[in-house]
């Protein structure tokens, strides 16, 4: 009887330690707030993995003051990655962050199973979060969804983003659902697309300051931070980190006309995240800074003709007029 009031009292300290760092933000390691760069996967023109030009990326990223670092998304052209590679990019940037912010890594999978796999593999590897989709290639009914996260939620310890995004996969996790999502400790932050700016207020008056909202769409950063957004997961900070971190911790110090000059400035690339080759027009414009190659893998193809000259018109008139930033608006 003593052994099991003991095990019980272990127990319930545990839980109230658990849930005290959830309600201090501490949970797990992550402080979940900033820019989360979903970075590009860099290939060689052998169609391998480019590791002296994804670290430029990565250190361009920490120096401008990026909170995290996401990988294996979209953008990062995980569809065509081998388990093999997407894994060695994991491990490869864990040891070139180097503890210096979280390293997370991405979830899309078809199957439970696989998606579980996927989990525990990259918990085992040593990264500190994951950003989950719903099932991938079936368009699961909400109970279906539900299941889906539950089961990776109770397969792991790591903390997770839910990446939100009916425009382009189809499914919606509604208020409703994140309500029954609020029942697994590890499920803290929601990367909010679909693009309507209204449900980051919607999230806020539902849940409080229970899951941490990211802005997960460029275009939309500002209008979401400025309503409440904790974090901004972007895409074109992969070419302007210093510009999507300063435009961030100008909002949140309310300096917002500092802000606003340059997001307008901004606009124009910022759109190109919008788009069916977000990955290629990223990339063009990672060449334009210097901060990456133009090198995707098929089925993907570069840009070539009117199209990229339309791109890259964009991202050099912008680059003509980049503004001068504010003193402490970006930096570690």
């Amino acid at each position: 009887m003593m052994l099991a009031n003991y095990i019980r009292f272990w127990i319930n300290g545990r839980i109230n330690f658990l849930k005290y760092l959830l309600k201090h933000n501490i949970t797990m390691g992550i402080k979940w707030t900033g820019v989360f760069p979903a970075v590009t996967t860099k290939f060689t023109a052998n169609d391998e993995l480019d590791f002296p030009a994804f670290d430029l990326n990565i250190e361009a990223q920490l120096e401008a003051g990026a909170e995290g670092i996401i990988l294996g998304g979209s953008l990062g052209e995980a569809s065509v990655l081998t388990d093999e590679e997407k894994f060695g990019l994991l491990s490869h940037t864990l040891t070139v962050v180097n503890g210096r912010v979280p390293v997370l890594l991405n979830i899309a999978e078809s199957t439970t199973k696989k998606a579980i796999e996927v989990a525990k593999k990259a918990e085992s590897l040593g990264a500190q979060g994951l950003m989950l989709l719903p099932p991938m290639r079936y368009n699961a009914a909400p109970d279906e969804t539900l299941a889906f996260f539950g089961a990776i939620a109770e397969s792991t310890s790591l903390p997770i983003m839910i990446y939100n995004n009916p425009v382009d996969y189809k499914i919606e996790v509604t208020l409703d659902m994140f309500e029954v999502l609020t029942k697994y400790d590890n499920i803290q932050a929601i990367k909010e697309s679909t693009r309507d700016v209204s449900n980051v207020t919607r999230l806020i008056n539902r849940f409080g300051d229970r899951f941490k909202i990211f802005t997960g769409v460029d275009p939309l950063a500002m209008e979401s931070i400025v309503m409440g957004a904790h974090g901004w997961v972007a895409g074109l900070v992969d070419a302007f980190p210093r510009e999507t971190v300063a435009i961030f911790r100008l909002i949140k110090e309310n300096r917002i006309a500092e802000a606003l000059t340059i997001y307008r400035w901004f606009l124009p690339v910022l759109e190109l995240d919008i788009h069916a080759k977000l990955v290629q027009y990223i990339k063009l414009a990672e060449v334009a800074t210097g901060l990456g190659t133009e090198a995707v893998r098929a089925p993907r193809l570069p840009l070539s003709g009117a199209e990229r000259e339309k791109v890259l018109k964009i991202i050099n008139d912008s680059l003509a007029v980049r503004p001068e930033l504010p003193v402490g608006s970006w930096g570690k």
